[in-house]
């Protein structure tokens, strides 16, 4: 018999197995985090590309507009930058600066890491749960967050990674299949140059079978039969990024809900041109013209560090063709703008109707 009131329910305190994604960047407002979480689902602030200040102003804020439960993404990745072929990139990226009049480029670079002090400021602000990207948390880390009663969800792409999550002392994990929109949680890029890039349905069940702990579905899922699907597979619960990204308390630039809205089934692809690391998309000018470049990026998070000014000015023009569009592949159905509490009931309705 399969229940809407799951384990995940129980072990974070939420009301609906419904967790908004984590999306660094912008998206997770503080307004949208309280949203989902008022609504009974659970609230995720985005925090990877946060300064500790702004981080610890937002975690404030939560805690002032809502008591429910809630979590902070953060990276956990080893990735350092690396500048050695800059030049070979800039070559690339000239063309979208000067169509977008960005005169001033600097000669220096160097990518924040914040990460170290992003979890510190979760454990002094009390942060009831933190979940991470690219990795699992450290081993001294995972031990400052069990002995303060933190729960730790660490994202995974493939039945190993799970199994390492599990190993870590993670409480849940987030099985992401390549339907997913945004930057593949891929542990290694060293193993997975391009990401693992298994499907939700063939990821879960086999998550499912290999670890103890609960599994959390994602990639794909917008509505109440992909939840039901879900449980059905196995899982104890669903985390949903892009139907959130497009809901109406969503920090997402508006051009950018609006060709979510626009978008389908076969309007993203998988690239590392933005960022360095594969992400999911909606394919722009910026995508297929550096793609035809035949020049590699830079790895992660150089990459996203030397386009980080493309990306802003595009968004100061109302541009889309040079944004990085993160989203998954099933956004055929999202056709208007959303408030989280109507999505939450939505999706719940009609997994409702589905069991009855």
């Amino acid at each position: 018999m399969i229940a809407l009131e799951t384990e995940i329910c129980q072990l974070f305190g939420i009301q609906h197995p419904i967790i908004q994604a984590g999306m660094a960047g912008g998206p997770t407002t503080v307004e949208l985090v309280t949203a989902v979480g008022e609504a009974g689902g659970l609230g995720t602030l985005g925090a990877a590309y946060m300064a500790p200040e702004a981080m610890k102003k937002a975690i404030a804020d939560i805690k002032v507009k809502t008591l429910k439960p809630f979590a902070v993404n953060i990276f956990a990745s080893n990735e350092k930058d690396d500048f050695s072929r800059l030049e070979e990139v800039q070559k690339a990226l000239r063309p979208f600066r000067s169509e977008l009049k960005i005169e001033e480029v600097s000669s220096f670079y160097s990518s924040p890491d914040w990460s170290k002090e992003q979890f510190r400021i979760c454990i002094e602000e009390g942060v009831p749960i933190i979940s991470t990207a690219f990795g699992c948390l450290s081993p001294d880390q995972m031990k400052i967050a069990k002995e303060r009663g933190i729960k730790v969800i660490t994202m995974v792409t493939t039945v190993k990674e799970a199994l390492q999550a599990e190993q870590a002392g993670a409480d849940a994990v987030v099985a992401q299949g390549s339907e997913a929109g945004g930057h593949r949680s891929t542990f290694s890029m060293d193993q997975h140059p391009s990401g693992a890039l298994i499907g939700t349905m063939s990821l879960v069940p086999q998550v499912v079978d290999a670890i103890r702990i609960p599994v959390i579905a994602a990639g794909g899922i917008t509505d109440g039969r992909g939840l039901i699907s879900s449980l059905v597979l196995g899982a104890q619960a669903v985390q949903v990024g892009t139907r959130f990204l497009s809901s109406k308390e969503s920090g997402a630039h508006q051009v950018y809900k609006q060709a979510i809205l626009d978008s389908d089934e076969e309007s993203t692809v998988i690239t590392k041109s933005f960022s360095g690391r594969p992400a999911r998309g909606i394919k722009n000018r910026f995508i297929e013209e550096f793609e035809k470049t035949k020049i590699d990026p830079l790895p992660f998070p150089s990459q996203n560090t030397i386009t980080k000014d493309i990306r802003a000015a595009a968004a100061r023009n109302n541009d889309p063709e040079f944004m990085s569009l993160w989203a998954g592949q099933s956004t055929r159905s999202l056709t208007e703008e959303q408030s989280a509490a109507e999505i939450i009931e939505s999706i719940i309705k009609q997994a409702r109707q589905i069991l009855r």
